[in-house]
């Protein structure tokens, strides 16, 4: 097995000469999960004044511990007055701190009687409140070029008032599912068929990635229709993505496709499960006039889990989203044993978080065509060649439920 080459290798051939596609606006209220395609700069403070923490009481902390007569009382959204030394005010979660004041009493330590209360000593200064620009400065940057709009993300950029920024636009993918005994859910299934579980689960899967999938087809097992079909896919697609049909079977036309068409860039990995995996490129529609092609094996188990190792990058890299290049990774004690071979083992791991680490329970059935392991998978351990690991042993862990 010399020939096949290393995760690391296929990677960097698959991302060589990747741009970020072109950018667009976007509305916030639609741009969930797109990703920046400039930096955003803060228009406000935030807070845009000194403002209560809670419910209580506004004055000098130098009056702390005395009897004080109330003066006003301010709510939230409500302009306040100036206060005077030897006064309070009654205040609000998020009303404004009155000039002359610069501490918050909590309601529940302050003894009132009609219109004066009484305040506990040795109040510090600035308690209990929250500084104007205490959580963003205006003009500091608000969120970096290649962020990902998660919520918390376009709650931020709602706080300055902004209603529309400039997104990347989402890769365009073209789906093609190759072989004769592959049959769509909801369609009879003849002698030896089977129903297509790569369609749906990689669709899925590339939406999460920040993906659209703009065609998908099943491609019969012969020559010319394979041609004909990723030529159609790559005028339409920046990716052209096929599940099957890259081994060396008599029926597997993908490869030699891909060879007649454009160039394959690579072929056979050192990977389990994923060995037949190909990559190259189309002539198409992308921006240098090439659309670049995975090939990834028909078993379901090698199409996820290679989705996750090259397809979430790819997406990453089109996108202009560097957190999307590699998977996070955390290290965790086996609680398996298991050897390999001349391959690097993904194996499908569920985690248990306890209070003397992180534990890693290995599925029973590690095979490629065993769907049921990447169900609740949380992880993938990576095992390298030639190793052997024992219960107990740190394995490193790749978190699979990261965006």
């Amino acid at each position: 097995m010399a020939d096949l080459q290393p995760v690391e290798t296929a990677l960097s051939a698959l991302l060589e000469g990747v741009a970020p596609l072109e950018a667009e606006r976007a509305a916030i209220d639609a741009a969930s999960g797109r990703v920046l395609a400039e930096a955003v700069n803060a228009r406000l403070d935030v807070p845009p004044f000194d403002n209560s923490a809670m419910d209580g009481y506004a004055l000098h902390h130098a009056d702390a511990g005395r009897w004080l007569p109330v003066r006003q009382r301010i709510a939230a959204g409500h302009t306040a007055e100036a206060l005077e030394r030897g006064h309070c005010a009654r205040i609000f979660t998020g009303g404004e701190i009155p000039p002359g004041a610069d501490c918050v009493v909590m309601q529940e330590k302050v003894e009132v009687e009609g219109e004066r209360a009484r305040m506990p000593k040795d109040v510090p200064e600035g308690d209990n409140l929250r500084r104007r620009g205490r959580d963003v400065a205006a003009g500091s940057v608000l969120l970096d070029a290649g962020s990902r709009l998660d919520a918390a993300a376009l709650g931020h950029l709602a706080g300055q008032g902004i209603t529309e920024v400039m997104v990347r636009r989402r890769p365009r993918i073209a789906l093609l599912s190759t072989g004769d005994e592959i049959v769509d859910p909801g369609q009879p299934l003849g002698p030896g068929q089977i129903y297509n579980s790569n369609r749906p689960m990689l669709t899925t899967l590339l939406q999460r990635f920040g993906a659209d999938v703009v065609m998908t087809a099943a491609v019969p097992d012969d020559a010319p229709s394979t041609r004909h079909l990723l030529g159609e896919a790559a005028e339409v697609a920046d990716v052209v993505i096929t599940t099957g049909g890259v081994s060396v079977g008599e029926e597997d036309h993908v490869r030699g496709a891909v060879e007649a068409l454009g160039r394959l860039d690579l072929w056979r990995l050192a990977l389990r499960p994923g060995k037949p995996l190909a990559l190259g490129r189309l002539p198409g529609s992308g921006a240098s006039g090439e659309t670049r092609f995975v090939g990834l094996p028909g078993n379901p188990v090698s199409g996820y889990v290679g989705a996750w190792l090259f397809l979430r990058p790819l997406m990453g890299a089109l996108l202009g989203c560097p957190a999307m290049g590699s998977l996070p990774a955390l290290s965790a004690r086996a609680a398996f044993a298991t050897r390999t071979g001349p391959r690097q083992h993904y194996m499908r791991v569920t985690l248990d978080f306890g209070a003397d680490g992180i534990e890693a329970h290995a599925f029973a059935d590690q095979n490629s065509g065993v769907l049921s392991s990447c169900v609740g998978a949380d992880a993938l351990a990576v095992i390298p060649p030639e190793a052997s690991v024992a219960p107990g042993d740190a394995v490193r862990c790749l978190w699979l439920r990261a965006d």
